[in-house]
C-alpha cells in the first residue's frame, strides 16, 4: 500500500474512531475515566493498524473484586454490569453458596 492510498484509509478511519469515542462518552456519562482511557487506547490501536496495515491483537486484563460481608453473586453481577453465568464461567471454581469475605471474585 503506498502513501496515498494510506491517506484515504486514514481519514475515515480517524472519523470513525471519533464519532465511537464521542458515543461511549455519552453513554458513559463521563463518569468513568476506566473505560475511557481503554477506549482511547483501543481506538488508537485500531486507527494505527488501519493505516500501517497490520493488525494486532490486545487482551485486555482481567478484572477482580473482593467478596464484602453481605455480598451475594446476584449483586456482584449488578455491580459489574455481568450475569451469574457470566462469573461462573469466570469462576469455575467458586460455588455461589459458599461465598467468604475477602474472597477474589473474577468479574471480566
Amino acid at each position: 500500500m503506498n502513501r496515498r492510498s494510506a491517506a484515504r484509509i486514514a481519514a475515515p478511519v480517524a472519523f470513525l474512531a471519533g464519532v465511537t469515542l464521542a458515543v461511549v462518552l455519552v453513554r458513559a456519562g463521563l463518569s468513568d475515566d476506566a473505560a475511557v482511557t481503554t477506549l482511547v487506547q483501543v481506538t488508537t490501536r485500531q486507527t494505527t493498524a488501519a493505516t500501517t496495515g497490520r493488525t494486532t491483537t490486545t487482551r485486555a486484563e482481567p478484572v477482580f473484586t473482593t467478596v464484602e460481608s453481605g455480598d451475594t453473586l446476584d449483586q456482584i453481577a449488578l455491580d459489574h454490569d455481568t450475569s451469574v453465568e457470566r462469573l461462573l464461567q469466570l469462576n469455575p471454581q467458586l460455588d455461589p453458596r459458599e461465598l467468604q469475605v475477602g474472597q477474589r471474585v473474577r468479574v471480566r
